[in-house]
C-alpha cells in the first residue's frame, strides 16, 4: 500500500505542476450537487456558461492526489498506525487541501477577475503626459497614462511632426501597431 501512496503523490503532485503551467487545470471532470437529501454528479463542459465552478476540476483533483498520496505515505511508512485508519487520515487530509486550492482559486482569486471590454482599453481621447521627449519629423517618444486603474506606457508620435517635450499633457488621436498618434492637449 505503500506503493499506492507514493504513486498518487508523485501523479498529484506532477498533474499539479501541469495544471499550473500549461492552463491544464481548466479542464471540469463533473459537478457535485447537495440539497433536497440527496447528492448527484453530472458531467459537463469548461464552457457551460453557467457561472458555477466544476469542484471536480484539474486543479483540485491533483491537489487531492498530491496530500492524500503524500500523508498516506508517511502515516504507513513513519507510523504503526492501521491500514484503514491511515487511509481514513489521508482522505480527509486529500479532501482538505483540495478545499484549500477550490477556495482560494474560485472564491477569492476567480471572481475578482473580468473581461476587459474594447471601450476600457480604447486609446483614443485618452489623456497623457510625455515621459520621453517626442523628437521631430515623425521621431518616437514615450507617454505615460492610467487606464483601467493601471499606470500604463506606450511609444507615441506627435501628429503635426513637432518635438513635444517632457512632461507636456497630450491627448491620444489614434493608435496603430503599438504607438499612438498624439497632439498637445492645450491644441485641441
Amino acid at each position: 500500500m505503500t506503493t499506492v501512496y507514493l504513486v498518487c503523490f508523485v501523479l498529484g503532485l506532477v498533474m499539479s505542476v501541469l495544471a499550473m503551467f500549461t492552463g491544464l487545470g481548466r479542464v471540469h471532470f463533473g459537478h457535485i450537487h447537495f440539497g433536497h437529501g440527496h447528492v448527484h454528479a453530472h458531467t459537463h463542459g469548461a464552457g457551460n456558461g453557467s457561472g458555477n465552478v466544476s469542484v471536480l476540476n484539474g486543479f483540485t483533483l491533483p491537489a487531492f492526489l498530491c496530500w492524500f498520496g503524500g500523508v498516506g505515505y508517511l502515516l504507513r511508512s513513519h507510523t504503526g498506525l492501521f491500514g484503514v485508519l491511515v487511509m481514513l487520515i489521508a482522505a480527509v487530509s486529500g479532501i482538505g487541501g483540495a478545499a484549500v486550492i477550490y477556495g482560494v482559486l474560485f472564491k477569492v482569486l476567480l471572481p475578482r477577475e473580468r473581461v476587459l471590454t474594447a471601450e476600457e482599453t480604447r486609446m483614443d481621447g485618452v489623456v497623457a503626459r510625455v515621459s520621453d521627449e517626442i523628437r521631430a519629423d515623425g521621431g518616437l517618444g514615450e507617454i505615460l497614462f492610467s487606464q483601467t486603474g493601471a499606470r500604463r506606457s506606450a511609444a507615441a508620435r506627435s501628429e503635426t511632426g513637432e518635438a513635444i517635450e517632457r512632461g507636456a499633457e497630450v491627448v491620444v488621436l489614434g493608435y496603430a501597431k503599438g504607438v499612438a498618434t498624439v497632439s498637445r492637449l492645450d491644441d485641441v
